[in-house]
This record gives structure tokens, C-alpha cells and sequence, in this order.
């Protein structure tokens, strides 16, 4: 056992990644933006994925403010994730069925609609708890259509040789917005309310289905033969039960869903209760996230040509968990902030890379209907973990359950290097 031990760990040794990555350039972290239609994808999602973040951090903020209770933090996270379950599986049909593009343009503009909604109820001072969370249900339904198709139609916006590029600069577009966004939400949180968060993210929409608007798209293949919604369910399922590779992947990814995203469920209490802040606080937890989760996202986007994505993959299993603790350990403002680049940038390494090994090996054909599956179990289990940590912290407070969800994603990580050594040699 032992000699086995060493030879893992010499596979995991930084020598040994060196060695796969010779003749390195940053600017092989962007190759994907050679490509105009990413290009006007990658720049339009920015501008939205900024409302975006503006939105999410100050409607948390608000639903603390009029409940004070952390569980309702719980049923927020809850109502915006139990569409996924509900929806996200027939999303993945429907994405391999008609245009991406265009469902793609009508998700958007329903989120558009739906942020509209929620700025005029709360500029008029007739915002209730009860409106945030079923307009976040009706927002989630809308995600849950739209997730499964933005993640298959990345391969419609560049060559394959650079999807793994393409998929982690999607996630630097998406922490460089939360980098930004949630800090700016806090503030004009603060000096002009939350009407306006909500009203920015609306507008902010605009860009990105503007973006969608001017690509050039090649037209979408009709299928050689229409089976019904239950045969092509039943096929992408088949594909994902032979592949154990994929399972382990929709796995891992389903227990990151519950247990490691919890502590940004909880942020709007942490930032009041266990650091004495406000929702200047909260912007600023959410932002530090973002910016470690940048760092993270850059490091996969200029390594997603060499075949170490197995080892970075386990490496990120076992940082996270430990990143995470320290967190849950610290209780000054700039520590916190410190540990939270580390949190954010090995969230990012994990989730990156889970995706981008999933869409390397699926065939285009199910392609939609597989990544339905995959972010069906990714967002249908965040619910389930902002309900389990939302209730626990309010019983034994916000640190103790962050601590107790980094302890079992240690253990877990622990079960994957015993039990599934197949996935440290994934190219």
C-alpha cells in the first residue's frame, strides 16, 4: 500500500505535471476569442453576467433584511434550484431538438422580463418575501432551459480541439462579472437601494441578445428521425449509465452542488452576524470569490491544450475542502476576504474541469441531452444544499456547518483517490 501511495503521489507531483507542459503561452489562455462568434458571445454574456451578479448578490440581501432568518436564505436557493429538477432533463431534449440560438434569445428575454418585474415591485415598496421567492422559482425555470443549451452550444462558437478553452474562459467571463458585480451591488445597494440592482440586470440583457442577434450560425440539423420526448430521454440516459467515467463526473459534480456551494448561500448572514458587517460586507465576500475564481478559471483556460486535466481535476478535489475550513475558521474581514480567493479559485478548478472532461468525450448528437443530465444534478442539488445549510446554520450557526461541509467534502475527495484512480489519468 504504501509503494502504491508513493506512486500516486509521484503522478500528482509537480515535476510530473511540468513535464506535460512545455513550450507554454499565455496567450494560449484566449484562443477561443480568435473566433467572432465567441468573440460577440464572450463580451455580450460579460455586460449581462454583470446584472447578473448585481442582481443575485442584492436580492439575498433583501430577503434577509425583511425576514432576519438565515433559513429563508435556504428557501431562496431553494426556489431558484428546484426548477432544475423539475425542468433542466427535458431541457437537454428540447436543446438537441431546435436552434440553440434561438431558445437561447427566448431564456434570455424571459430573465430580462422577470428582472423587470422585480425592480417595479420593489421601486414601489410592495416587495414581500413570498414575491422574491416565486419570481427566483420563475427565473430558475427559465435557467434551467437555458444552462443545458449555452453548455451545448459552445461547440457551435468554436473548433472542438478548443472547447476546453472555450468552457473555462466562459467561466472567467462569469467570475470576472462576479468579481465586479457583487462588490458594485453592494454599494449601490447602499447609497440608492435595491430597485436598482434589479433594474440594471434588466437592461443589462440587452447586450447579450443583441450578441446572440449577430451571429452566424451555421443552420441546425433537423433530426434524421423525431422520436418521442420519453425514446430520447431514455437514449441520453443509456449513454450516461454505460459511461462510468461520466457517472463519476455527474457525481462529483452533484456533491460539489450540495455541500460546496453552501457558503455562498449563507454570505448575506455571514457578512451581519459573524463579521459585523452589512451589505457593503456581503458585496465584498461575494467579489472575493469572484476574483480567486478568475485566477482559477485563467489557469484552466491556459492549460486546456495539455493532458494533465485528470491531475489538476484531483488536486482541486482535495484544495477545496481544506480552502474552505479556513474560511469557516476565520473571522477578520481581510483574512476572510484572503481565504476566499483560495475558495474561489479551487471551486472553479474542480467545476471547470468536471465540465470540460464530460464535453470532450459525449457525442454532438446527445450532446444536449447528456449536459441536461449533468447540470440537472449540479443545479438540482444546490437547492438541496442551500436548504441543508440554510437550516443547519440556524440551529448551529454559519461557521460550524461550513466547517461540517468541508470535513465531508474531504471525505469524499479521499473516496474518489481510493476509488476511482481512472479519473487522475484523464487526458
Amino acid at each position: 500500500m504504501a509503494q502504491k501511495m508513493s506512486l500516486w503521489l509521484e503522478h500528482l507531483s509537480p515535476q510530473n505535471i511540468r513535464g506535460h507542459i512545455t513550450n507554454f503561452h499565455w496567450r494560449e489562455s484566449f484562443t477561443a476569442l480568435n473566433y467572432r462568434n465567441y468573440r460577440l458571445w464572450f463580451w455580450g454574456q460579460m455586460v449581462s453576467l454583470f446584472g447578473t451578479w448585481m442582481q443575485s448578490t442584492a436580492q439575498g440581501y433583501l430577503i434577509y433584511q425583511l425576514t432576519q432568518s438565515s433559513t429563508y436564505l435556504g428557501y431562496l436557493s431553494f426556489a431558484t434550484g428546484i426548477p432544475s429538477w423539475l425542468f433542466m432533463v427535458y431541457a437537454g431534449v428540447v436543446a438537441d431538438r431546435m436552434p440553440r440560438r434561438t431558445l437561447l434569445i427566448i431564456t434570455q428575454t424571459c430573465m430580462m422580463v422577470l428582472a423587470f418585474m422585480l425592480s417595479i415591485l420593489t421601486f414601489t415598496d410592495l416587495v414581500q418575501p413570498w414575491h422574491i421567492l416565486i419570481l427566483a422559482f420563475l427565473l430558475g425555470t427559465a435557467n434551467a432551459f437555458d444552462v443545458p443549451t449555452r453548455h451545448s452550444f459552445l461547440l457551435e462558437l468554436v473548433d472542438r480541439k478548443d472547447l476546453t478553452n472555450a468552457i473555462a474562459l466562459n467561466s472567467a467571463m462569469f467570475n470576472s462579472a462576479l468579481a465586479v458585480g457583487p462588490a458594485a451591488s453592494g454599494l449601490a445597494y447602499a447609497l440608492f437601494g435595491p430597485g436598482w440592482c434589479f433594474m440594471i440586470n434588466a437592461v443589462s440583457f440587452l447586450a447579450v441578445i443583441w450578441a446572440l442577434w449577430l451571429m452566424e450560425i451555421a443552420p441546425h440539423p433537423a433530426p434524421l428521425q423525431r422520436n418521442s420526448v420519453f425514446v430520447d430521454l431514455k437514449e441520453g440516459f443509456q449513454y450516461v449509465r454505460t459511461q462510468p467515467i461520466v457517472q463519476i463526473l455527474i457525481v462529483l459534480i452533484a456533491v460539489m452542488g450540495i455541500f460546496g456551494f453552501s457558503f455562498t448561500t449563507l454570505f448575506p448572514a455571514w457578512a451581519v452576524k459573524v463579521l459585523g458587517g452589512n451589505e457593503t460586507t456581503n458585496g465584498l465576500l461575494q467579489s472575493a470569490r469572484g476574483v480567486g475564481a478568475l485566477i482559477g478559471a485563467l489557469g484552466v483556460a491556459s492549460l486546456g491544450r495539455f493532458n494533465i486535466k485528470g491531475k489538476l481535476l484531483t488536486i482541486g478535489t482535495f484544495t477545496f475542502p481544506v480552502v474552505l475550513w479556513l474560511f469557516a475558521a476565520t473571522r477578520w474581514l481581510p483574512l476572510s476576504l484572503f481565504t476566499l480567493l483560495g475558495v474561489g479559485a479551487a471551486l472553479v478548478l474542480v467545476n471547470n474541469l468536471a465540465n470540460a472532461l464530460v464535453q470532450t468525450v459525449i457525442p454532438d448528437q446527445l450532446r444536449g441531452r447528456v449536459m441536461g443530465f449533468y447540470m440537472f444534478m449540479f443545479f438540482g442539488a444546490m437547492p438541496i444544499g442551500g436548504l441543508f445549510s440554510g437550516n443547519l446554520a440556524e440551529h448551529i450557526g454559519a461557521p460550524l456547518t461550513l466547517g461540517l461541509c468541508a470535513l465531508i467534502l474531504l471525505g469524499f475527495a479521499g473516496v474518489l483517490w481510493f476509488f476511482a484512480p481512472k479519473l487522475r489519468t484523464l487526458p
